[in-house]
């Protein structure tokens, strides 16, 4: 069975400061057998997460499994060698965090995105938008408009890591933000928006002209487990592990539950709501270079995310084992028997009543 599907392609030509992003192009008949109540769960959980690469401090976070299956065929024959991929989410009320986990050979040609592992996150914006054909809009290249295809807009967000040093953050940063776009010059994290494989841009470009309000609000990095450096990295250190060495990668990634944005680029997300999302794999099989189109992805439509109230979860989340907790407690309890003995000791003796004629 040939299924046709896509994500994303997002190779941005040339250097960071390339608008354009590279199409492919799809052909067949669309068919998808998802399961529709695939769902990732969104938590609450405040200053759980530092935004650095590391998995340790996700490992009480529950996390959400999947197959990986090449995206333009999803035969099962075909899955992703090495393993599913874990999907773990939560947020702090302000700020909502990924971590996206994979098995992988470690693979990294400094300079080469396509030679390195890159991952990607899709978003629903728009209510007509849909997951095949990255919105859906029939519109073609040089004719999508935000009002031709107004309804049709995704979110995307993607991470190409031949230029990024391991455990470094990537994403929005003040040179490219002042410029008013998406765009990453220093790790290729970019925040884009596309109507269809063939219409998508960079956060504030389009094919209107620019406008320097929009910015690139993710942040992220990534890290492997086969690294025995925890110190830091700096490029000079380059390639930063041996190649071919088992592991796992781990991709991690922040942006405001809600953004400035004004141009219908940017997916918002709701406390208590939920939103439309998928997620996308490319890796270098057998050390060849992979192509736009040759990605993995979790399933071959939206998966739904859910994103819990501070309320709604407190029971299953919080942890009263911590040390926080606990300390808290301690001293309530402490504070409370300080206060009664303090009152016992003060209050006054009862000493009895006696008239003045009786002196």
């Amino acid at each position: 069975m040939m299924v046709r599907v896509i994500l994303l392609t997002l190779l941005v030509l040339g250097s960071g400061l390339t608008r354009r992003v590279i199409s492919h192009e799809e052909s067949g008949v669309w068919s998808c057998e998802s399961n529709s109540e695939t769902q990732v769960q969104v938590d609450f959980r405040p200053g759980v997460i530092t935004l650095d690469g590391h998995a340790d401090d996700w490992k009480d976070i529950d996390g959400f499994e999947f197959s990986l299956l090449p995206a333009l065929d999803p035969d099962e024959d075909q899955e992703y060698k090495d393993g599913k991929m874990t999907v773990k989410a939560l947020h702090d009320g302000n700020d909502i965090f990924f971590l996206l986990q994979v098995d992988g050979d470690y693979a990294y040609s400094k300079g080469d995105n396509s030679k390195c592992p890159s991952v990607a996150l899709m978003f629903q914006i728009g209510d007509h938008a849909t997951y095949h054909n990255m919105g859906g809009c029939k519109g073609q290249r040089g004719s999508c408009t935000n009002k031709t295809c107004k309804g049709h807009e995704v979110d995307i967000m993607h991470f190409s890591i031949g230029n990024a040093i391991p455990g470094r953050l990537y994403g929005g940063n003040p040179v490219d933000n002042r410029e008013g776009n998406g765009g990453d010059r220093f790790g290729h994290l970019v925040d884009v928006y596309a109507w269809n494989p063939h219409c998508r841009y960079l956060d504030g470009m389009g094919p209107s002209g620019n406008d320097s309000s929009a910015q690139n609000d993710w942040k992220g990095a990534w890290w492997h487990s086969s690294f025995t450096v925890h110190s830091g990295f700096v490029e000079e250190d380059s390639p930063y592990s041996t190649g071919g060495q088992k592991g796992t990668y781990y991709f991690e990634f922040s942006r405001p539950l809600r953004t400035m944005d004004r141009l219908q680029q940017d997916v918002q997300f709701t406390i208590g709501g939920s939103s439309k999302m998928s997620v996308a794999l490319w890796y270098p099989v057998g050390g060849n270079p992979w192509h736009g189109s040759g990605h993995y992805t979790i399933n071959c439509d939206w998966v739904v995310l859910d994103i819990a109230s501070g309320g709604s979860n407190l029971t299953g989340s919080a942890k009263p084992s911590s040390s926080w907790d606990v300390a808290s407690a301690f001293s309530l309890l402490f504070s409370v028997a300080a206060l009664c003995v303090a009152y016992q000791v003060s209050r006054p003796k009862n000493i009895a009543f006696t008239p003045v004629e009786n002196l």
